[in-house]
C-alpha cells in the first residue's frame, strides 16, 4: 500500500523512517539534521560506527527517541543535470532501503523526497524514480504486505508527487 502525504517524517507512527543522508551519516541539513535532532545524541554515536555509506546504499540504525523503530539511511545522488548515472542511483535508495526494511520485518516504513533538498534533484523527476520504484517493490514483494509511505515536507511536493502518481496510474491513498 502506498501513502503520498504531507508532514514532518520525524513525527510519524511508523516502524521506519529514511533518512535522505550525506556520506559520512553523521547529520547536516535538511531532513538529515531534523532526524539527528529528534533521535537525540544516541543516533550520531551508532552512525559513527557504520562507516559512511556510498551513494545508493542503504544502512539501518535504531530509532532512538522518534516514534520509529529503526532509520534507514540512504545516500542519494548530486543532481548534475541528470547525465552521470543519477536516476540509477537514486532508484538504489529506494530499492536498498525497501529490500533493507523487508530484511528486519518492517510492515510500514516513509521517505522523504530524496535528494531534492542540497542535492539538487529536481522534484518532478525525482518523485518519478521514486513512485516508479516503491510500486515496483510493492508489487514484486506482492506476498510481503508494506505500507510505504511518501511524505513531503511542502504542499508544492506533495502536490508534484500526487500529480504524477495520477499520470503513472498509481494506486495511493492520502
Amino acid at each position: 500500500m502506498l501513502q503520498i502525504t504531507q508532514g514532518d517524517i520525524t513525527t510519524l507512527d511508523v516502524e521506519c523512517i529514511v533518512n535522505a543522508a550525506n556520506p559520512s551519516l553523521l547529520g547536516g541539513g535538511g531532513v538529515d539534521g531534523a532526524i539527528h535532532k529528534a533521535a537525540g545524541p544516541k543516533l550520531l554515536q551508532e552512525c559513527k560506527k557504520l562507516g559512511g555509506a556510498k551513494r545508493g546504499e542503504a544502512k539501518i540504525t535504531h530509532g532512538y527517541e522518534l516514534k520509529a523503530k529503526w532509520i534507514i539511511h540512504t545516500v542519494g545522488p548530486i543532481y548534475q543535470g541528470g547525465n552521470h548515472n543519477e536516476d540509477v542511483i537514486l532508484q538504489r535508495c529506494y530499492e536498498n532501503s525497501l529490500c533493507l526494511a523487508r530484511s528486519y520485518g518492517i510492515k510500514s516504513i516513509a521517505f522523504p523526497s530524496i535528494s531534492t533538498g542540497v542535492y539538487q534533484y529536481p522534484i518532478q523527476k525525482a518523485s518519478f524514480v521514486a513512485l516508479q520504484t516503491i510500486t515496483w517493490f510493492l508489487q514484486k514483494c506482492s506476498f510481503y504486505e508494506m505500507k510505504v509511505i511518501c511524505i513531503l515536507h511542502s504542499q508544492k511536493d506533495y502536490e508534484i508527487y500526487i500529480q504524477n502518481a495520477k499520470k503513472l496510474g498509481i494506486n495511493f491513498t492520502t
